[in-house]
């Protein structure tokens, strides 16, 4: 049997060569081979794997060239530059590092808020173009300041940590951490309008999804205090930055410490040139240490998935084995969308996820199905959360999660029910998978429903009165919106009801606005699967 052949595309240690060697995996070395996408796509059907870091583009187009690849290891948390779909459809596993370079980025943060506050870098180009402008450069003292973390998971911990041993005060905003983890860590967790009004430094560690981008816009920087310094080493696009210019020349914002921006790389920015900002070049990850951390990281993972089939750390498929694969696949499937479809719905912080099996299904490898649900209610809020990271995340975070097996007690052959429990209230979702393999709605809030998951959908709850109905339908067909499938559900005449109604295309939010408005309506979400 011939060796596994593995393209390291990008510069990687040299360590992590060694390591691929090591296992008896022939390696072909090429780290500058990621800048030329025609040579890659000529060359990428030899191998079984494929190491990158950001350089390489893995497309589509290479992909499809990609007749022998088996998996794909990105060194590093990002995993933008690889079209994951594409890799998914062809049966490539794509791998990253989530955690190898968090203690670098967290760092980095700490290194830009104290260079904020001193004015580092505007110190050091004035004498050294001999000025002398000892006046000039009055900055403040962070001992005894409240720092507010917007995002706690493992790179805001760890700066909350340090922010601590600098002697500040720390308020932090993530409504998937837990009162008991916040104590535990030391950090007050407060709603995002009250870190924004007590943060004298604010630094952010969340994902870019649709709920945080421009998270910090002109209405946010209103609500701070003036003065406040704002520090961004996560993800271009968390903040309106034509909106923080004018706070900065408004002197709202006393500065600004950005090593992430909308576009990269950054060769022309609003934010550049101003005196009261500090740039550097998406620099979070780059310390020896962290290059040398997920280069061996990512080296271990493929060798053991090309050798052993073990997969870890995967962002396109769960930790099962092949002979458990055809059994779990749509159950996996139910999984995730039940708790995506709970995690739309969710917009405060998740105390306790409970998971109930019962029949068939919990006879199965109910771990991978448990990190689907996980994936699919963490998603909608962080982002890039995959079935292997998930359960990670939700511990990180302090949330408590439940797994019950019963034996068979309902209607239905297999049956899963996520409940999720947040600091304002407890809802509960229940599915199935029918004989022909696809994913099934059949409960919500105790309300029965028979409903596949679409790709656009709106639901509602609502007062089961006469006229909604007819209102609803007309709405939508006002705003030439085609209804693909139409759902109800009630809990007795006149009381509680809800509607699931799967629509042609996403929802506009005008259109959504109007739903909400209805007076039968007391909520009304577009959800996307």
């Amino acid at each position: 049997m011939s060796k596994p052949k593995v393209l390291i595309s990008d510069a990687l240690s040299p360590a992590a060569v060694q390591i691929f060697k090591d296992r008896g995996i022939e390696v072909d070395f090429q780290p500058n081979l990621g800048k030329d996408k025609d040579k890659l796509a000529e060359i990428i059907g030899d191998y079984d794997g494929l190491a990158i870091r950001s350089a390489t583009k893995a497309t589509a187009k290479i992909i499809d060239k990609a007749k022998k690849l088996k998996v794909i290891g990105r060194a590093g948390i990002g995993v933008d530059n690889v079209e994951i779909p594409a890799a998914t459809a062809k049966g490539i596993i794509v791998m990253n590092t989530p955690f190898g370079n968090s203690i670098t980025t967290a760092e980095h943060a700490i290194t830009l808020m104290l260079a904020l506050a001193r004015e580092i870098p505007q110190a050091d180009a004035s004498t050294q173009a001999g000025k002398w402008e000892k006046n000039r450069f009055m900055g403040v003292e962070i001992t005894g300041k409240t720092l507010g973390v917007v995002g706690c998971g493992n790179i805001g911990s760890i700066v909350a940590d340090r922010a601590q041993g600098l002697r500040m005060k720390v308020v932090a905003f993530d409504p998937f951490l837990s009162p008991e983890r916040a104590k535990d860590i030391g950090v007050e967790k407060v709603e995002l309008d009250e870190l924004f009004k007590r943060a004298d430094f604010i630094t952010l560690h969340t994902p870019l999804t649709e709920k945080t981008k421009n998270i910090i816009d002109a209405a946010a920087i209103a609500k701070m205090k003036k003065g406040v310094r704002i520090i961004n080493c996560a993800r271009g696009g968390l903040v309106d930055e034509q909106a923080l210019v004018d706070a900065l020349n408004s002197k709202h914002v006393a500065g600004a410490a950005f090593d992430v921006f909308i576009e990269e790389p950054a060769t022309n920015n609003v934010l550049f040139g101003h005196p009261n900002v500090i740039c550097t070049p998406h620099l979070g990850a780059s310390t020896t240490e962290a290059q040398e951390n997920v280069a061996l990281q990512v080296a271990e993972q493929m060798s053991d998935y090309l050798l052993t089939g073990a997969i870890s750390n995967a962002v396109n498929f769960p930790s099962i084995t092949a002979e458990e694969a055809p059994k779990l696949k749509p159950f996996i499937e139910l999984a995730e969308k039940l708790g995506s479809f709970a995690g739309q719905l969710t917009e405060s912080g998740i105390l306790k996820t409970q998971i109930t099996y019962e029949g068939a299904v919990a006879e199965m490898k109910i771990k991978a199905i448990t990190s689907a649900v996980l994936s699919g209610l963490l998603r909608p809020m962080l982002g890039e959360v995959n079935v292997v990271s998930a359960p990670v995340v939700a511990k990180e975070r302090g949330m408590v999660v439940d797994e019950i097996v019963r034996a068979a007690q309902s209607d239905y052959e297999s049956l899963i029910t996520v409940t999720v429990i947040t600091e304002r209230q407890e809802r509960s979702v229940s599915g199935t998978v029918y004989h022909d393999g696809k994913p099934r709605l059949v409960d919500i809030k105790g309300i029965r429903v028979d409903a596949e998951f679409g790709k656009s959908m709106i639901y509602v709850t609502n007062e089961d009165k006469p006229g909604f109905i007819g209102s609803f339908a007309s709405l939508l067909g006002a705003a030439q919106i085609n209804i693909a499938t139409f759902h109800l559900g009630r809990v007795k005449q006149g009381g509680d009801a809800i509607a699931l109604v799967e629509i042609d295309g996403p929802v506009p939010a005008d259109v959504l606005s109007k739903v909400q408005a209805l007076p039968q309506v007391k909520q009304a979400k577009a959800l996307a699967f």
